[in-house]
């Protein structure tokens, strides 16, 4: 089930499945995060383009043999594709496995408004939320923001955690 869209909700939002026709604009929206990285190899942009198709296709086959259970969604803003969420859920904790967002819609804060209502649906099944972010990720200081903490060194990455969240208080009247 898809994030409830209630700190999102201003950004004009929704959220559905990833299908085999978003293939083409998922491959784009991964090259758009390493395009910046790939251009320091100083390699011909035929070959930078390659190279970056083929991590796309590894990514994917990774996740979709890794994560067989995890609910692929592509973010829209008025009918238009701008991003995609995959999470995996779990009993006690719900792993972000991607959240990418094209390069016009970051910084603006729908990434953080994404990952709040993440957060808030998990708190609410009494989970934890998890993601796996790279050292050099600028992103990893707005995670901190939402109450991440690096739980495990995983060499490039490191896993973060939300804190569990308050157990409700039974005894309350």
């Amino acid at each position: 089930m898809p994030p409830p869209i209630a700190s999102a909700a201003g950004f004009g939002i929704s959220y559905r499945a990833l299908a085999d026709a978003d293939l083409p604009f998922i491959a784009e929206l991964y090259a758009s995060t390493r395009r910046e990285e790939v251009a320091r190899t100083g390699w011909p942009e035929a070959m930078r383009e390659a190279f970056l198709r083929q991590q796309h296709e590894a990514q994917h086959r990774h996740y979709t043999q890794h994560y067989t259970d995890a609910e692929w969604l592509v973010i829209e803003a008025r009918g238009e594709p701008i991003g995609r969420l995959y999470l995996l859920p779990g009993a006690s904790n719900l792993h972000i496995v991607d959240i990418s967002l094209l390069p016009v819609h970051r910084g603006a804060g729908l990434g953080g408004a994404i990952l709040a209502d993440v957060i808030a649906m998990a708190g609410a099944a009494g989970q934890t939320v998890s993601i796996h972010v790279e050292k050099t990720n600028p992103a990893r200081r707005l995670y901190a923001r939402l109450g991440f903490a690096m739980i495990a060194d995983r060499g490039v990455h490191d896993l973060m955690r939300t804190a569990a969240p308050a157990s409700p208080d039974l005894t309350a009247s």
